[in-house]
């Protein structure tokens, strides 16, 4: 038996504007094992949550999605309606971006994490509301506040019961999409330390969606580094992070405090992702790259695998040495608009 789970193939998805298509997602590509946590990172907009409403199939009216995402043997992308319910939840869940609003504030928390259960099993009642309670036990929470309603909840507690219900149906993929948004940085700990505990429980799989690369090195074996839509850096967080090849991922490391080490001032990066609308001809972080050079303007880089596994998507990956001590520096970021020649 193969040991991939899910497979997205040449992902683009396009959603509908005044001033025409806006592809959000650009022939994205990346494969999720059996057991494996995946972490999709990357500033805002730049497609991670889109991905994700792409596998649910979950995108607002008017937005269409091409390419394969295949699971268990079908492609997700060609499902009936009525087919593609019947995974949601009991084959690939979610852990949705805000608890507040994905949980109904007009019924109690139980009523919907049963609901969710019935709809998928064929139990009673008394059973749905059984395995709710062991649910919450398993999320640290008291079973007697499945009789409560969301705003009776705590931001932490809301999330938690999220996890719940996501994990009602022992799903073999979980996606948390943000999962810790919003939350104080102990509250976050205690969410991330359940989801692994749970998850290594239930020995099911997850893609994890995150701005924040400390929650993927923590929670994650392989990430998936995206720029505007399209993925600019992939491998195991160890290699990836370790030993960045693509200048994005070298500016999200510099952005982000690391408790370990050295200390270092934090360095962001100058600029604004590209207009998807009218997307730039060569690759899409060269107006903000402090090492673009004239094929950067022009071409999109292929990819390339440096290693088994890690793939970039740079024209310069032979001047990686070099580029990695000068993205170090904060003058290299602060000249990035001047559009100096500096390698090539």
């Amino acid at each position: 038996m193969t040991n991939t789970l899910l497979e997205i193939k040449n992902l683009s998805t396009f959603y509908k504007s005044i001033e025409g298509p806006v592809k959000a997602v650009d022939e994205v590509n990346f494969v999720l094992e059996r057991g494996e946590n995946l972490g999709l990172v990357g500033e805002s907009g730049c497609g991670k949550t889109t991905i994700i409403k792409s596998i649910m199939r979950l995108l607002p009216r008017g937005a269409y999605s091409t390419g394969e995402i295949i699971f268990d043997g079908n492609n997700l992308l060609t499902l009936s309606l009525s087919d593609m319910r019947k995974v949601r939840w009991k084959d690939i869940s979610i852990v949705s971006q805000s608890a507040m609003n994905a949980l109904d504030p007009v019924y109690r928390v139980g009523n919907q994490i049963t609901e969710a259960i019935l709809n998928h099993s064929s139990i009673s009642k008394k059973e749905a509301w059984e395995r709710a309670e062991e649910l919450f036990a398993l999320v640290g929470i008291e079973k007697t506040r499945l009789l409560d309603y969301p705003h009776q909840f705590s931001g932490g507690m809301r999330q938690r019961a999220i996890i719940a219900m996501a994990l009602a149906l022992n799903p073999a993929v979980i996606v948390a999409d943000e999962p810790t948004t919003a939350l104080d940085v102990v509250v976050q700990a205690q969410i991330l330390r359940r989801i692994r505990d749970l998850q290594k429980q239930l020995n099911s799989s997850m893609i994890m969606v995150t701005h924040d690369i400390s929650v993927v090195a923590e929670t994650c074996q392989k990430v998936v580094v995206m720029y505007a839509g399209k993925v600019v850096e992939s491998g195991s967080v160890e290699v990836v992070f370790g030993n960045p090849y693509h200048p994005y991922t070298m500016g999200l490391k510099n952005a982000f405090p690391d408790i370990k080490g050295e200390k270092f001032d934090l360095i962001s990066i100058p600029g604004y992702p590209p207009d998807l609308i009218d997307p730039p001809k060569g690759c899409r972080f060269a107006d903000r790259c402090p090492f673009a050079t004239y094929i950067c303007q022009t071409s999109q880089p292929d990819n390339k695998e440096i290693t088994e596994g890690h793939v970039v998507a740079c024209h310069h990956t032979d001047q990686v040495e070099s580029m990695r001590k000068e993205a170090q520096k904060y003058e290299t970021w602060l000249n990035a608009y001047k559009g100096v020649e500096q390698y090539g």
